[in-house]
């Protein structure tokens, strides 16, 4: 059998193996943050539901789809923005234009099923640069919290903005 000679210098002191140094810096961390809010009236913490943090100017948002001039839908069901999403967080499904809804759709096809997993999407914005048709883009209010997997995903009737345009007040 070998032996494993250990180098002295990669040894621990005694000091060392009490952690001292570790326990002291996030001792000072808990410290700080409790004369801050104790003492000095400075919260760390935000009261959610009543007082909000002002968001990021580079704050991106939910997924949107958007129509055209004419109140149709602009998403052709090309599948671009779901072979450039690296998270795979996009799922199109695309079926032929009844004649009963020509009206709502420019093209010839269009995406019967069009799903975005808001759990896997990392909200980089690939599928609003990569979008042809200029159809999706990422500005749609703040995610919400859920109770289940299923409720964080968003579908068509979801995302699609409503007839006469973006909904006034909102951001654009």
């Amino acid at each position: 059998m070998a032996t494993i000679q250990v180098n002295k210098k990669y040894a621990f002191r005694w000091y060392e193996k009490f952690y001292f140094m570790s326990i002291t810096a996030g001792l000072w961390v808990t410290l700080k943050h409790f004369i801050k809010s104790a003492f000095l009236r400075r919260m760390v913490t935000v009261q959610y539901p009543e007082q909000k943090k002002p968001l990021s100017s580079r704050f991106r948002g939910l997924h949107r789809l958007k129509r055209n001039e004419k109140g149709q839908e602009r998403c052709t069901a090309c599948y671009c923005c779901q072979w450039v999403c690296p998270a795979d967080a996009i799922h199109i499904v695309a079926a032929e234009v009844p004649p009963e809804r020509q009206y709502l759709h420019p093209e010839d096809k269009y995406a019967k099923v069009f799903q975005v997993d808001l759990l896997r999407c990392i909200y980089c914005g690939l599928c609003e640069e990569a979008c042809p048709k200029g159809a999706i883009y990422l500005d749609g209010g703040l995610p919400l919290p859920a109770d289940s997997r299923d409720a964080l995903i968003l579908n068509k009737e979801q995302m699609l903005e409503p007839t006469g345009g973006p909904i006034i007040g909102e951001r654009l």
